[in-house]
């Protein structure tokens, strides 16, 4: 039996194998079908405890007296398919890797007996990892040790490989009421929330509101304090005789419109280029771009509570010279929509002082799943600027929204 270390392979001597994962604590374990470019064919290829089985992958519970496994018969995978990721995930609510060591076993899926085993090192906040993966290479199939960790369990690792939860382009239905959310912590099925919630710290509570800016009155500044916006309202980030802003933060919130019921959105901010040209995204599977200039609180699944359910952290003065445009958009990723949704809003923070500059509450309501709330555009004199936007799009993901923000820049 061979132990393995981060990044090394191994041919298989077994046609059927099984990678178990066990830990001092209860884990979720799932497998994902990869194509040559990484990413699943559908949401068909995401085999877990409630889509057990797929083309040559199954899952195979441990019944509470052995750990969950998942089974590839590499003869039984389809053409097109060069690779298998097996990821794990605590099974409490909330619960990180930190203190906890998983151990992955490959093993003859016949016989039981141990092939090689896994321990992946130095865990922490991580609350989901992909462990080990079983990969095709010049005909023959070999396991690699990967141990790669991700502070948004599951819903990370899906987003990551391609599992979408793309509404079809239907007319929009009557709003009905939102499914329940599902109870966690059971690893999400393709089009169900995410299960491992990763909560702002509350902001603190907002100073009482300044006079919104008339309608129509172009571009203001920040030299009379703190701004409201209306709706298609642009502030320059200046303030006159002051520096430049260095670090801002974008706290977006709601609350639930019908008491009782959770609300999972996500917040996401998209950067574009000088031509909208896509650079990245940032959002809860993804919570570090642009070499860190960018980063994310994580996610809050159920909207309740005072404050800021989302921030986003931007470095101003590390934003790469080719990011001119980051749109802040927030999506409903288990499809409730945004009248359903009380007190949306969005607020832009000074970083340094803890000042809210910028506010923009979303005084209007669709029956939509997504919402581009707001714009940072660079100027050519290296000042931003913010334009309110309340713009209602058809998306559950930030996946989506790439194309209609990319227009509305």
């Amino acid at each position: 039996m061979t132990a393995m270390t981060p990044g090394s392979n191994i041919p298989l001597s077994a046609a059927r194998v099984a990678v178990d994962v066990a830990a001092p604590v209860r884990l979720d374990v799932s497998g994902l079908l990869l194509t040559a470019d990484g990413k699943v064919r559908s949401d068909d290829d995401f085999i877990f405890y409630n889509q057990p089985s797929g083309p040559g992958v199954t899952y195979r519970a441990g019944g509470g007296s052995a750990p969950d496994a998942i089974v590839v018969d590499t003869t039984a995978v389809p053409p097109g398919i060069e690779k298998i990721v097996v990821t794990a995930s605590p099974d409490a609510a909330g619960q990180t890797f930190q203190g906890i060591e998983p151990t992955a076993t490959v093993r003859n899926a016949d016989d039981g007996s141990a092939i090689a085993t896994f321990t992946p090192p130095r865990l922490g906040a991580e609350t989901a990892l992909v462990v080990i993966e079983i990969y095709l290479r010049n005909g023959a199939w070999k396991a690699r040790a990967v141990g790669q960790g991700y502070a948004n369990g599951l819903a990370g690792i899906a987003t990551d490989f391609g599992v979408s939860v793309e509404e079809p382009a239907t007319p929009v239905a009557p709003p009905v009421p939102a499914a329940p959310a599902p109870v966690a912590p059971q690893p999400p099925a393709p089009v169900a929330a995410p299960v491992d919630p990763r909560i702002a710290p509350p902001a603190p509570a907002a100073p009482p509101a300044a006079p919104a800016a008339p309608a129509g009155s172009g571009k203001i500044n920040l030299d009379k304090g703190r701004v409201s916006l209306q709706k298609n309202q642009t502030v320059s980030l200046v303030k006159g005789g002051a520096p430049l802003l260095s670090r801002v933060r974008m706290g977006l919130g709601w609350e639930p419109a019908f008491r009782g019921k959770d609300i999972d959105l996500d917040a996401s901010v998209i950067a574009y280029g000088p031509n909208r040209n896509h650079l990245d995204s940032c959002y809860f599977g993804k919570l570090t771009i642009l070499n860190g200039a960018i980063k994310h609180s994580g996610d809050n699944l159920t909207g309740e509570g005072a404050g800021d359910d989302e921030t986003i952290v931007v470095d101003l003065g590390r934003i790469p010279a080719d990011a001119t445009g980051l749109v802040f958009t927030v999506n409903s990723f288990t499809g409730q929509k945004f009248n359903e949704v009380a007190k949306a809003y969005c607020r832009l923070i000074d970083d340094a002082s803890g000042e809210e500059l910028v506010r923009f509450d979303l005084t209007g309501a669709e029956p939509q799943t997504g919402v581009m709330m707001a714009k940072l555009i660079k100027q050519f004199t290296g000042e931003w600027e913010m334009t309110a936007m309340g713009e209602f799009v058809k998306s559950r993901t930030v996946r989506g929204m790439v194309k209609p923000a990319a227009k509305a820049l």
